[in-house]
C-alpha cells in the first residue's frame, strides 16, 4: 500500500498534466476515479495511446457532465471524495455546475485542484496555448538552445508534467494535509506559467550575481561550457559530459588525454576552441567505447539512451526504474521503501451507477 492509502480522488479526464498528476497520485496509493467523456463525446487524442501508462491504476467512468442526473451523482461521489482534480479552461466547470463554490457546499473539506496553462486569472485566461506557448512566456524556453537557432520544443517535460502536474500534486497534497487539520477544502490554481517560472529560479539568480548572461550558448549550463553539453560520436551515438567542479573536470581531460595547460576549464574566451577539440575527440570512437572508457571514473560522462536502451540498461533493471506491466513503461516515483512501488494497470470502465455504489459501499 502507498502512502496516500485511503485517500480518494476523483479526477476529470483530460490531457497531458491532469492525467499524469492522476497517474502520480494513484501511483501514491490513492484511489483514484477518472471520470471520462460519456455520451458521444469525442475522445481525447492520447486516450488510446496513453491508456496503458497514463491512465493506469484508475477506473474509468463514463459520465455526461452536461446530464442532470449524471452531475448529481457525480455530486455525491464528490460528498465523500478528498480531493479533486480538474484541467478544462477557466469557467467551464463553473458552467457544468461543478465549480469549487458548489462543490465546496457539498464537501467543506474538499481540495479542489484546477491545472491551467496560464491560470484562473490574468488577461490571457481564456486564451488557447500548450505546453510550448506557456514556456515561452514563463522565460523557460529561451535559454535552450544554440545561439544561432530558435529555441527547439524540449518536449512537454516543463510545461506540461514540471510546472503543471508536479505543482498541482504538491499544491493538492499541501492543500490536503491542511484540510486534514483545519477541515476546510482550498482551491489549487496550478497554471503552467507560473510553475514553469518557478523552476528558472535557480537561473534568476544566477543572473542577478552576473553569472548568466541572455545570449543562449554561453553559459554554464546551456551548452556554452565544453564540459556541460553533449557530443557526437563515430557511429552516431551521442555522450552527455557533465564534469563541472574541478576534480570532475580533472578526470575528464585525463581521459581526453588532455592537460590542464592544454585544456584551462575556467577560460571562457577559449570555451569554443575547447569545445571544437573535444568534439573532434569523441567523434573519433564509438559511443558504447568512450562509455566503457570513462566507466568508473569521475569524469561524469554517459552515454544518451533512447527509451529503448534506457530500459535495458544495467543501472535502471538493478532497480526496476521499467517495469513491463502490458507494456514497458516508468515505475512510479519516488520510492518509499528499497523496492518501488507495484504498477497497477489500468482498471476495466465501470457505469456511473456501479462506481457509485462501489464509492459508497
Amino acid at each position: 500500500m502507498g502512502p496516500l492509502a485511503g485517500l480518494r480522488i476523483i479526477e476529470l479526464d483530460g490531457l497531458g498534466p491532469v492525467t499524469f498528476a492522476g497517474m502520480v497520485l494513484a501511483d501514491m496509493g490513492a484511489e483514484v476515479l477518472r471520470l471520462t467523456r460519456g455520451g458521444s463525446a469525442p475522445a481525447a487524442v492520447f486516450d488510446e495511446v496513453g491508456g496503458e501508462v497514463l491512465h493506469r491504476g484508475r477506473t474509468a467512468v463514463p459520465v455526461d457532465l452536461k446530464s442532470t442526473g449524471d452531475r448529481d451523482r457525480v455530486l455525491t461521489l464528490i460528498e465523500s471524495a478528498d480531493a479533486l482534480i480538474e484541467g478544462f479552461r477557466p469557467g467551464v466547470m463553473e458552467r457544468l455546475g461543478l465549480g469549487p463554490e458548489v462543490c465546496a457546499a457539498r464537501n467543506p473539506r474538499l481540495v479542489y485542484g484546477r491545472v491551467t496553462g496560464w491560470g484562473q486569472t490574468g488577461p490571457m485566461a481564456d486564451q488557447v496555448g500548450h505546453d510550448i506557448n506557456y514556456i515561452a512566456l514563463s522565460g523557460a524556453l529561451y535559454p535552450m538552445g544554440s545561439g544561432d537557432q530558435p529555441p527547439p520544443p524540449p518536449l512537454n517535460l516543463i510545461g506540461d508534467y514540471g510546472g503543471g502536474a508536479m505543482m498541482l500534486v504538491s499544491g493538492v497534497l499541501a492543500a490536503l494535509l491542511e484540510a486534514k487539520t483545519t477541515g476546510r477544502g482550498r482551491i489549487v490554481d496550478a497554471a503552467m506559467t507560473d510553475g514553469s517560472a518557478l523552476l528558472t529560479s535557480l537561473f534568476h539568480a544566477l543572473r542577478a550575481r552576473g553569472l548568466w548572461g541572455d545570449q543562449r550558448g554561453t553559459n554554464l549550463l546551456d551548452g556554452g561550457a565544453p564540459f556541460y553539453r553533449c557530443y557526437a560520436c563515430r557511429d552516431g551515438g551521442f555522450v552527455a559530459v557533465g564534469a563541472l567542479e574541478p576534480r570532475f573536470y580533472a578526470a575528464l581531460i585525463n581521459g581526453l588525454g588532455l592537460t590542464p595547460e592544454e585544456a584551462p576549464q575556467f577560460d571562457r574566451d577559449g570555451w569554443p576552441a575547447l569545445q571544437a577539440r573535444f568534439a573532434a575527440l569523441f567523434a573519433a570512437r564509438d559511443r558504447d567505447d568512450w562509455a566503457a572508457h570513462f566507466a568508473g571514473t569521475e569524469a561524469c560522462v554517459t552515454p544518451v539512451l533512447t527509451l529503448t536502451e534506457a530500459a535495458n540498461h544495467p543501472h535502471n533493471r538493478a532497480r526496476a526504474t521499467f517495469v513491463e506491466a502490458g507494456v514497458v513503461q516508468p515505475a512510479p516515483a519516488p520510492r518509499f521503501a528499497e523496492k518501488p512501488s507495484p504498477v497497477s494497470a489500468q482498471r476495466l470502465s465501470l457505469p456511473l451507477e456501479q462506481a457509485l455504489k462501489n464509492w459508497l459501499a
